[in-house]
């Protein structure tokens, strides 16, 4: 199990969080003392997909739209 202190912890919390949904377990330090665990759910309908934790983000929605749809979203991401 990796150990990271409460000041980590709060710069990199997504990253532990994202670490833990991974199937991880993480310590949590206090001066150097175990004071806590953050690690998966046990829980059989929490699914997490392959992806979770790795970096990239992919879009939701391509631009091979057509129309007004299109227009939309080149105008939401500044393409035009």
């Amino acid at each position: 199990m990796r150990h990271v202190s409460i000041k980590d912890l709060k710069a990199a919390l997504a990253a532990v969080v994202a670490e833990a949904e991974a199937g991880h377990s993480i310590i949590v330090t206090r001066h150097n003392r175990p004071v806590a665990v953050i690690g998966p759910t046990r829980s059989a309908n929490v699914r997490r997909g392959a992806a979770v934790g790795l970096p990239g983000l992919r879009p939701a929605v391509r631009l091979k739209a057509e129309g007004r749809v299109r227009a939309v979203l080149a105008d939401d991401r500044n393409d035009r």
